[in-house]
């Protein structure tokens, strides 16, 4: 809908909701920037500490993903007239636990009465303009490295179903409460010293990489639109590029094959499968599981990173050392058909 809408010209803006990206970026001086980005939803998991905890950790990942620092919050909360506030009180010391870690300060928010709770955060983040990190710029040869398992949509399914494993909801609520902080430090480690020669020209073009001399060459976050979803982003931002994806090397949590085996799927999942699956082509071998949980709906999902293969393997054992999951899941290709292959 914003789309239908006039468009404001601004060149300080840099990166605007036009191209699809994790967040806004916005210029107020030649060497900083605000990031800016916004998320809140219903709960998924019965803990309102947890919840809070998962709501904060999705709200930060945009900032992440910009391979910006968060630096305050806002908080989003929508909660029942007649609700249990000592409930409210702690999806809020949830959230404000992960907002210490990230070294991001709330100082503020708005709530509203409403049948159904719903919580989540405003994030701004500071960034140098010149070391923002979009979801277009891969380039041919570019590895994909992605930093979370996938499946956290699945297994939210089978939690509101009453029917996940305790091992599963474990691993989920561990990979959905970890902050993509540790991997942004670690991208940031590897590309620093990089800059653009004139920033002042993202705001006319704000399809070009931002980053010529960096070995980091596109960035973003798996959330609602799934990994294949996400990836279609890039490699549309990044234009006339398409990615082979090597199907036994995505990380997965425990249960989530087995969620999809016993019809425990999202309505996001199906939606998603719907919309991209059209620019997919599989070998034979890949399993219909597999394929589906592809396009599963993540919460506070990794990141996906395409970045320039001489510095793959460094970024991997940098991600082990810090205790970050990270695997080499495929490579970026010249060419638009197909658009994302996938091959075991």
């Amino acid at each position: 809908m914003l789309g239908k809408l006039a468009r404001q010209h601004d060149p300080n803006v840099l990166v605007g909701f036009d191209h699809a990206d994790d967040a806004g970026v916005y210029r107020i001086a030649p060497d900083q920037a605000l990031v800016q980005t916004v998320d809140f939803f219903t709960p998924i998991v019965d803990d309102p500490y947890i919840f809070g905890q998962i709501a904060a950790t999705n709200s930060l990942s945009d900032i992440y993903a910009m391979g910006a620092k968060p630096l305050t919050a806002l908080a989003l909360v929508c909660f029942p007239e007649k609700g249990d506030l000592d409930v409210l009180e702690r999806i809020l010391a949830g959230g404000l636990s992960k907002m210490i870690e990230a070294g991001c300060t709330i100082i503020g928010g708005h709530s509203i009465r409403d049948d159904e709770t719903k919580f989540g955060y405003s994030v701004t983040g500071l960034i140098n303009p010149k070391r923002v990190l979009k979801n277009g710029g891969a380039q041919p040869g570019d590895r994909l490295l992605l930093t979370k398992a996938l499946g956290t949509g699945v297994i939210s399914t089978a939690i509101k179903k009453g029917v996940a494993k305790q091992a599963w909801i474990d691993g989920a609520v561990r990979s959905m409460t970890t902050l993509n902080k540790a991997a942004a430090e670690v991208i940031a480690s590897v590309g620093n010293g990089f800059e653009i020669q004139n920033p002042s020209s993202l705001a006319d073009d704000a399809r070009r990489t931002t980053h010529d001399t960096s070995p980091i060459h596109a960035l973003t976050d798996i959330t609602g639109f799934g990994l294949l979803g996400h990836l279609r982003e890039m490699l549309l931002a990044s234009e006339s590029v398409s990615a082979k994806l090597y199907a036994s090397r995505i990380p997965l949590l425990e249960g989530a094959l087995e969620c999809v085996r016993e019809g425990l799927i999202p309505g996001g999942l199906k939606a998603n499968r719907e919309f991209a699956e059209c620019l997919v082509n599989y070998a034979d071998q890949v399993p219909d599981n597999l394929r589906a949980i592809l396009f599963d709906p993540q919460t506070a999902g990794g990141l996906l990173i395409s970045a320039s293969a001489k510095i793959a393997s460094e970024l991997l054992n940098a991600f082990t050392r810090t205790g970050v999951l990270a695997a080499e899941i495929g490579e970026v290709l010249s060419g638009s058909k197909p658009q994302i292959e996938i091959v075991t």
